[in-house]
């Protein structure tokens, strides 16, 4: 088993056509966003692989995106029906094997797809001793593919994927991150990963999520003085070695437990009768703290922040059919 992250050589393949389809018909992506799959897996790995395969006359806004983050687009010509979509699908098994058997440096295969055709390559790269993850949209992917891969990441629940439908009051959202939003998001990433993570390693996944950073624009001498500056805040927690100590996301008192508290009184003085609707409510915890950030504290979404907080017995929370929303009470 290979605990080192850094360690983690990448290569990404995307069935690409399968990807965007399943965003725009499930999630109301008029374009699909790669940026999130990047980030994800750069807070596993180092990417040194990345290709996609479409027609991509049809996905030209798309393309674009894709060469400004290196991704090789692969041009499966039109055809008419699912013969166009087996060649496609051809051309990325022989693409994995053939780089599975050539490059034993690659320890890791991503497979960005919910089509269960691919369950047989799957397998195969597994018993060629590379790590498979799956990517795919929940709606299209297929119940067969998950349970084949080693690690399988539904697109909508990654951080950064926003569905026509999310609460608008996201859009306002800053696209720079904070540094403690950057250092907590990234932590938090590579802990479901990962049992440990030292400073080092953390080091290396904020670089290959953001190669501009640098500890020094912040006013820090080096990366551990950085860490310890947020360790004295209560946003990380330190422990080990002086030079390379581990670094942890805060139990205790800290930025997480006011933002719960912050959550706690938002729901206590705005739920009606039945509660206080989960719609709209990230706006009020704004409106009272304009620096609230759930991703700074850990989370990915506001929706996995508030499970977090009923997990934690602050608040109740249930489905409520007719209003298509969940309903928040303070616990008693």
């Amino acid at each position: 088993m290979r605990n080192d992250m850094s360690e983690e050589r990448i290569a990404i393949f995307l069935d690409y056509e399968n990807l965007a389809i399943g965003a725009r018909e499930n999630l109301g992506q008029r374009r699909f966003d790669y940026a999130p799959i990047a980030r994800a897996m750069a807070e596993r790995g180092r990417v040194v692989y990345r290709r996609a395969y479409a027609d991509w006359s049809r996905f030209d806004e798309d393309r674009r995106d894709l060469t400004r983050h290196h991704v090789e687009l692969l041009e499966i010509p039109q055809r008419m029906g699912t013969s166009r979509k087996n060649s496609a699908d051809i051309k990325m098994v022989v693409d994995a094997l053939e780089l599975a058997f050539e490059r034993d440096y690659i320890t890791t295969i991503v497979l960005g797809t919910g089509d269960s055709d691919f369950t047989p390559l799957v397998n195969k790269l597994r018993e060629l001793d590379k790590r498979v993850i799956g990517i795919g949209v929940k709606e299209s992917t297929s119940k067969l593919l998950p349970p084949a891969c080693d690690e399988f990441l539904f697109y909508e629940r990654l951080e950064g994927v926003r569905s026509q439908s999310a609460d608008a009051d996201t859009e306002s959202e800053e696209e720079t991150p904070s540094l403690d939003e950057l250092v907590i998001s990234t932590l938090a990433g590579m802990q479901s990963t990962n049992d440990e993570v030292r400073a080092s390693t953390l080091k290396r996944a904020i670089v290959r999520i953001d190669p501009t950073f640098n500890e020094s624009d912040h006013g820090f001498r080096g990366f551990t003085e950085l860490l310890r500056h947020l360790a004295d805040r209560k946003v990380v927690e330190l422990n080990g070695p002086r030079r390379d100590p581990e670094v942890d996301l805060v139990t205790g008192a800290g930025p997480a437990q006011a933002a719960f508290d912050l959550l706690a009184a938002v729901v206590a003085e705005t739920a009606g009768k039945n509660g206080a609707p989960l719609s709209g409510l990230k706006t009020e915890l704004v409106r009272r703290e304009p620096k609230f950030n759930e991703r700074a504290v850990g989370y990915r979404g506001f929706l996995q922040f508030c499970k977090a907080a009923a997990a934690r017995d602050l608040v109740t929370m249930r489905w409520d059919e007719k209003r298509g929303d969940y309903l928040l009470t303070v616990s008693k």
